[in-house]
């Protein structure tokens, strides 16, 4: 079995033109061809936190949004959210409340794919060092009491400048973290925000950043993906 996973920080659909275009961002989805997208920044953060893709264009293409049903016309939870091709079906969700001053998140799915279930965690982590390691402890501990035990996936923007130091050393021995590459800011890519850590059982077959002329110009991220094979 072979998954390609993919994380993108949309900055709310508002590109370096400072237009927001939302077909803009599901142009550059649909040439990432991933089977399951973590999404970041995807809700406008004030009033009802409507989504900025509109559903019904997403239904147009290839993947479908999970369904979270906490807010009427948001997509995701404090932003987060995940796409999944379709033909991918979801069999649990689950929205993570992450320790902070400001609200932040994570979204947890379980899917079932050929016969394996698999999990994957999408998440925004906070500025501040200190408290990105809270919540990347909250969400391994998340892991840690979840009902199932299945090959698992986190990625997101970590916001996390170090390389090898920081939230980055609670990953340990059981994880590792595929090599995409430097993806903010998209002008000029020099930091590794964005990051996709893959448990034991997964083997990664590649992985890096997608570079377009249409991500050059969608959001301040550049989105990142790691295709991963799993024994069977």
């Amino acid at each position: 079995m072979q998954l390609k996973f993919a994380s993108y920080n949309i900055h709310k659909a508002v590109g370096l033109d400072r237009k927001r275009d939302p077909d803009r961002i599901l142009s550059v989805l649909h040439e990432i061809n991933a089977d399951i997208i973590a999404l970041q920044e995807c809700d406008r953060r004030f009033g009802q936190r409507e989504s900025v893709l509109p559903r019904a264009r997403i239904e147009d293409s290839h993947y479908r949004p999970i369904h979270l049903g906490i807010r009427p016309g948001s997509l995701g939870w404090h932003g987060n959210t995940f796409l999944l091709r379709r033909g991918i079906e979801a069999v649990d969700t689950d929205p993570l409340i992450l320790p902070t001053l400001e609200p932040r998140g994570a979204v947890r799915i379980d899917i079932s794919h050929m016969g394996q279930r698999i999990r994957a965690i999408g998440m925004h982590l906070d500025l501040s060092g200190f408290r990105r390691r809270h919540q990347a402890e909250a969400v391994l501990s998340h892991l840690s009491s979840c009902e199932h035990d299945c090959p698992t996936v986190v990625m997101g923007d970590t916001n996390e400048w170090s390389s090898t130091g920081g939230m980055l050393r609670l990953f340990g021995d059981d994880w590792h973290t595929a090599d995409c590459g430097p993806s903010f800011p998209t002008r000029r890519p020099i930091a590794r925000l964005d990051r996709i850590f893959a448990s034991h059982q997964w083997k990664c077959i590649e992985s890096g950043v997608h570079r377009s002329f249409l991500a050059s110009r969608a959001s301040d991220h550049l989105p990142v993906w790691a295709t991963f094979s799993l024994d069977s």
